[in-house]
């Protein structure tokens, strides 16, 4: 590869970094899972609570069967309307695919969640939120890309196709 042609494919890495960063999905903070919580909220206008109350948009929560076992009740309904065979996972790990279809079901802004884990270091929540934010990342590095090739830059993958057409190699 010429230096002409790295040092364009530097320059738009450059490039797309600034903007990713413009919109919250830079590299660094990738890291940060503080971050990148804060960054899947704000693109779904989501709040994720370990209060109860009425109004929440979903409600994730354990509770104790009769013998004493613990089971993980996930709704969209307050008033306790529980179908046992649709509501009631036996384990947790169950639960990561349904906080996901409840973030991306209630994509329509100011929606609340309420988690009574929040807080309590569950793996599958932090899982969860890092896979939407992934797939959030690829889609703001779409639309960056995009916007870059609006003002005139074209990705270094399609120059050095060029530079091989051009040298016949």
């Amino acid at each position: 590869m010429s230096d002409t042609i790295k040092k364009y494919s530097e320059m738009y890495e450059e490039k797309l970094e600034e903007k990713m960063i413009s919109k919250g999905f830079g590299e660094v903070d990738s890291h940060d899972e503080e971050h990148v919580m804060k960054v899947v909220c704000k693109h779904f206008d989501l709040e994720l609570t370990d209060t109860w109350q009425s109004g929440c948009d979903h409600y994730m929560y354990e509770e104790s069967t009769a013998d004493g076992y613990t089971v993980y009740v996930s709704t969209h309904d307050a008033q306790g309307d529980i179908c046992v065979s649709e509501n009631i996972f036996y384990y947790d790990n169950d639960l990561s695919a349904e906080l996901k279809q409840a973030i991306y079901d209630n994509d329509h802004g100011d929606v609340k969640i309420y988690l009574s884990m929040l807080y309590d270091g569950e793996y599958w929540i932090e899982d969860t939120i890092r896979d939407i934010y992934i797939e959030l990342v690829e889609l703001y590095t779409d639309m960056c890309k995009d916007e870059l090739t609006d003002e005139g830059f074209d990705e270094p993958k399609s120059i050095d196709m060029l530079n091989l057409i051009a040298n016949n190699e």
